[in-house]
């Protein structure tokens, strides 16, 4: 094969940049390899004649997505990858596609057709054109449609966490949860270390960090239903969107994850009291204490296990939420991560007992030495848990 047959499966834009880069469009994915030729395939076919480029920031998807992508990449060198190994997020995997790129305007957009890519062109013209400091796309403007979705119940709850996020940026738009927008990409840059990155509505952030009002450009979007695979959006997904309003309201106060971790452990504190109960009264029952067992060794027992199930409660909360980017998957990963998490929270209680008593020691109020050492132990813990538990040695 000779080198101009080499070339033949590639389209005409792809062979020689002749144009400076005018857009790059970001597509956060996991498990997402079915997608990815035909959306690549969309894109050519609405941008002919704008010079652009795809970025595939993949969080370490197990069907191979990464390897899709790369392999399209041989033959059209608009299209990128990012693999990320030991992190996810689709709100952080939005901000570094869009840090990545040397391209003045950048889009996110979802990988799985649900976004319909003709609205590119209609979004970079309105940025270029110096009326708009960002276009997006709407699922409720006038014009728009989510019929095809077919997930009533979504659009209830995307209507409701819409009212919310508009209380929280100040910006009335019909939809503020969309995760399909273009702007500026110096503007991005700019207020790149000011975004959060938590959950997974990265406009949202933008719109919470601006300083200054945003002009903004809305497009109608009739929302597809997904072409292939499922959802990437879990059962945290109510959760995340709380954890990013909290994240903008005080999370320069009260780092968020740590605030999270502090939550679970007070959850905590409720199962183990609701443990302790069941198993005094029900469990164990008045027999033990007439038996041969002392009444402090029944309630010692039944403290010990009623902690182990506290404790069993913590680890799977925090795993599932407090830690959902660095979530353990698997059995052995998971007996490994709660036997550590099991020691980190030991040397926290002795953390917590050790101070309190101290400051009791030198006439701290008993209430003052004990709220200190419950905040000594759990800051121990946090940190312990982040390094040993859900980070790297």
């Amino acid at each position: 094969m000779n080198d101009s047959d080499s070339h033949t499966s590639l389209p005409s834009d792809a062979r020689v940049a002749t144009r400076p880069l005018e857009l790059a469009i970001v597509l956060p994915t996991y498990n997402e390899r079915r997608n990815i030729a035909t959306m690549v395939e969309r894109i050519d076919r609405e941008l002919q004649g704008i010079a652009w480029e795809v970025i595939y920031v993949d969080d370490n998807s197990p069907d191979g997505t990464s390897d899709e992508v790369r392999m399209i990449a041989q033959a059209d060198p608009r299209v990128r990858c990012i693999q990320r190994i030991g992190r996810r997020g689709l709100a952080s995997a939005a901000i570094e596609g869009m840090c990545s790129t040397s391209a003045p305007y950048v889009a996110v957009m979802d990988a799985d057709h649900q976004h319909d890519p003709a609205l590119l062109r209609g979004m970079l013209a309105a940025l270029k054109g110096g009326d708009y400091d960002l276009a997006y796309a709407s699922r409720f403007a006038e014009g728009a449609s989510t019929e095809a979705w077919g997930r009533p119940d979504r659009v209830k709850v995307s209507g409701l966490a819409n009212r919310i996020a508009n209380k929280v940026t100040g910006v009335e738009l019909s939809d503020p949860m969309s995760g399909f927008f273009m702007l500026p990409t110096a503007f991005l840059r700019a207020d790149a270390h000011r975004l959060s990155g938590v959950g997974f509505k990265i406009l949202l952030d933008i719109l919470a960090t601006s300083e200054t009002p945003l002009r903004v450009k809305e497009f109608p979007l009739n929302f597809a239903a997904r072409a292939e695979g499922e959802s990437k959006l879990d059962q945290t997904v109510v959760f995340e969107f709380l954890v990013g309003l909290y994240d903008k309201w005080l999370g320069r106060i009260i780092p968020t994850r740590f605030a999270l971790f502090g939550t679970v452990g007070a959850l905590g504190v409720i199962v183990q009291f609701a443990a302790l109960w069941v198993l005094l009264h029900v469990v164990f029952g008045e027999r033990f204490v007439y038996g041969n067992w002392s009444e402090s060794a029944v309630f010692n027992t039944a403290n010990t296990l009623a902690a182990v199930v506290a404790m069993t409660f913590n680890f799977v909360l925090n795993n599932e939420l407090t830690y959902s980017d660095k979530r353990l998957r698997g059995f052995s990963a998971l007996l490994r991560g709660w036997a550590q998490f099991a020691l980190t929270c030991s040397l926290g209680l002795l953390t917590n007992v050790g101070s309190a008593a101290v400051l009791k020691s030198i006439g701290f109020h008993d209430f003052v030495a004990v709220l200190v050492g419950i905040i000594l132990g759990a800051v121990w813990n946090f940190a312990l848990s982040s390094k040993f538990v859900w980070g790297k040695y």
